[in-house]
């Protein structure tokens, strides 16, 4: 499987997943004009990721300071595929960083881990 890697811009955050590496990484603020238009390739290969992927761990990176309604829609998306992989036997497992100083990161993420089984970790950056 390719690797999937989208640059940064102002208002989209980097996407790097290695399949090789096992990490998949979401950095960056996270505000574009249309999140769906802007996730949905991300969905569809996550999507074929889990299809292909074996019992090897996998871990999921998010490092996020600003996510506006409908990039926390998205990142539910991803969650939810994230934690239907885990649910099939997956070992997946999930690393949130946040900065001590910003709240919303931290409060974010605690919000989503109140909605999921899988193992989720909280890393001050």
């Amino acid at each position: 499987m390719e690797k999937l890697y989208i640059k940064p811009s102002k208002s989209t955050p980097e996407i790097n997943f290695d399949p090789d590496k096992r990490i998949l990484s979401l950095k960056g603020d996270s505000y574009p004009e249309n999140s769906f238009e802007f996730y949905k390739p991300i969905f569809e290969w996550l999507e074929n990721f889990f299809k292909k992927n074996h019992d090897d761990e996998i871990v999921f990176e998010f490092d996020v300071n600003y996510l506006n309604t409908s990039s926390t829609k998205s990142i539910m998306f991803i969650l939810d595929l994230l934690e239907e992989a885990y649910k099939n036997n997956k070992n997946v497992k999930i690393i949130w960083y946040y900065d001590e100083d910003d709240e919303f990161s931290y409060e974010i993420a605690e919000n989503f881990m109140e909605d999921l089984s899988i193992p989720f970790n909280l890393i001050k950056k």
